[in-house]
């Protein structure tokens, strides 16, 4: 195992890039698409989730500052709920994790064929989807510096289309078009809202990755608060404008229809060629987005190993830093379940494990924001500053279990079933570290030390 240097950590800036990326590289590439279902009455959702996001992202970001146990969520969990808190924050978010990477593959292998005209069959598919993850996989071998530098160059891919139409999308935009597209289909006002809340909460997801890689990054404390507010803020900004300017160039129907609709968008603007360009740049994003994610996931992991609660595999670092085997057994995981993108049937059980994969994800946030009430009682914040903390808290957490209930009783059942399980697995954990120290009381989360 290899000690971090200093020399091989990301930049502030690529911590940022990184994290823009992860919200950005593969949610925003279908959303006008996706809110073009619910009509330009999405703007209220936009307002609802960038409220609730940049709330989070403010609670993390005071997390990112005053936290002194590692770990990223799972490391914030632990003030309030013990080991126990850290291992279900991380645990679900690496269910999450797993799960959305194969879905992100599936969309890069997707918008690749569409760019090169070809049809693939559901096993031509499924193999370059497993390739995809792989090359995405090896490309992180030479550790968190060379991912950040691989993230700035794929970040632009989505950030120069996206930004340009927010900033130059005016010239073409028709108020009258978007005023027809508000509520095509006259859904109900708290239908349609909770509707397309789900919709924008994907795209946020990944505010919490510069939290997850805050081992990688030099002076923590001081560049990951940094790295979440500008990014969420950054993000929403660019989100707002784009997905609305789409709604305004090319007509719902049409929008609805489309499955490259940036593409679309450009191509109405300018022509055909542009409009593949587009398409182009989306999919190096998108791959980008993929690249990053696994990164994060493979940290995570390492963690989970780094408490015990994980095979001591996940933990083994590189001379570059990169825990290789971790990723490579988790790309194992991931080879896997892309079987079930062969046949059409598993397909749609795929789909319900994607909107699994976004209630999964929501439970680390809970768990960090219910933590900071602690956090700051232990690191002896008060006061104004306290207070503003908290507030922002109890806001993500109200945006949190509003947008649980927006993803739909399926999608929650299912999240319940695999957080509960999480607790038996929990149960074999601290078995282990009891026998490690019959002093400890790992059920509590209070080790021998405390």
């Amino acid at each position: 195992m290899s000690n971090s240097t200093s020399n091989n950590k990301m930049s502030v800036m690529q911590l940022t890039l990184l994290t823009a990326l992860n919200m950005m590289g593969s949610g925003i590439i279908m959303l006008p698409t996706k809110l073009a279902e619910i009509g330009t009455f999405s703007i209220l959702s936009w307002l609802v989730t960038a409220t609730g996001s940049t709330a989070m992202a403010y609670a993390f970001a005071k997390c990112g500052m005053l936290s002194r146990r590692p770990g990223g969520m799972g490391g914030y969990s632990e003030y309030a709920f013990g080991q126990s808190g850290n291992f279900m924050a991380n645990y679900t978010y690496a269910v999450s994790l797993i799960i959305a990477n194969v879905a992100i593959a599936v969309t890069v292998v997707g918008y690749a064929s569409a760019f090169f005209d070809v049809t693939l069959s559901p096993v031509g598919t499924c193999l370059a989807t497993i390739a995809t993850l792989w090359i995405c996989t090896s490309l992180n071998f030479r550790g968190p510096k060379i991912t950040g530098y691989l993230s700035n160059f794929s970040a632009w891919g989505a950030i120069l289309p996206v930004a340009g139409l927010s900033l130059f999308g005016w010239f073409w935009f028709s108020p009258t078009l978007y005023v027809e597209s508000w509520n095509p289909n006259n859904v109900p006002f708290f239908s349609a809202l909770s509707n397309s809340i789900s919709m924008t909460l994907w795209a946020f997801l990944g505010l919490e990755s510069a939290c997850a890689n805050s081992e990688a990054v030099d002076n923590p404390e001081k560049n990951v608060p940094k790295a979440v507010l500008g990014a969420t803020i950054g993000v929403a900004v660019i989100y707002i404008l784009s997905t609305n300017i789409c709604a305004g160039i090319v007509d719902n129907a049409s929008l609805v229809q489309s499955t490259a609709p940036f593409g679309l968008v450009f191509a109405s603007m300018f022509n055909d060629t542009v409009g593949k360009i587009v398409i182009g740049m989306m999919v190096i994003s998108c791959a980008g987005s993929l690249l990053s994610w696994q990164f994060t996931i493979a940290q995570v992991f390492k963690s989970l190993s780094d408490a015990k609660f994980f095979p001591s595999a996940f933990s083994k670092l590189t001379k570059d830093d990169a825990p290789v085997v971790g990723m490579v057994i988790i790309t194992c995981t991931q080879t896997l379940l892309s079987f079930m993108t062969i046949s059409p049937s598993l397909y749609r059980q795929f789909n319900t494990l994607v909107d699994l994969a976004v209630v999964t994800n929501v439970m680390p946030y809970l768990l960090s924001m219910a933590a900071v009430f602690v956090m700051l009682k232990a690191e002896g914040v008060s006061g104004h500053q306290a207070k503003v903390v908290k507030l922002m808290a109890f806001i993500g957490t109200v945006y949190s279990l509003y947008a649980l209930y927006a993803a739909g009783y399926e999608a929650m059942m299912y999240g319940a079933l695999a957080t509960f399980a999480g607790w038996f697995f929990y149960g074999l954990a601290a078995e282990k570290l009891f026998k490690r120290n019959p002093q400890s009381n790992v059920a509590l989360g209070v080790t021998g030390d405390d």
